[in-house]
């Protein structure tokens, strides 16, 4: 894993559209299917995600809202 491809909650909000970081813990208990962090550090300590991960999430969310299927 390259660490360059880590992000923080700060950058999963901007890539999710989300005003506040805060708001990603509200998207992973109201979306099972949202990737979880690949480093969890425990609560009130910085978690990160893997940006190739979110990336493919929240494009396949659109996808989704839009009614169309993503093809493989």
């Amino acid at each position: 894993m390259n660490t360059e491809d880590l992000i923080d909650a700060l950058e999963v909000a901007k890539i999710l559209g989300l005003s506040i970081p805060t708001n990603v813990s509200l998207y992973q208990k109201r979306y099972p299917d949202m990737p979880r962090p690949v480093v969890y550090l425990g609560p009130k300590r910085p978690s990160l995600w893997l940006r190739s991960e979110i990336e493919e999430w929240a494009s396949n969310r659109v996808l989704k809202r839009s009614g169309r299927a993503k093809m493989k």
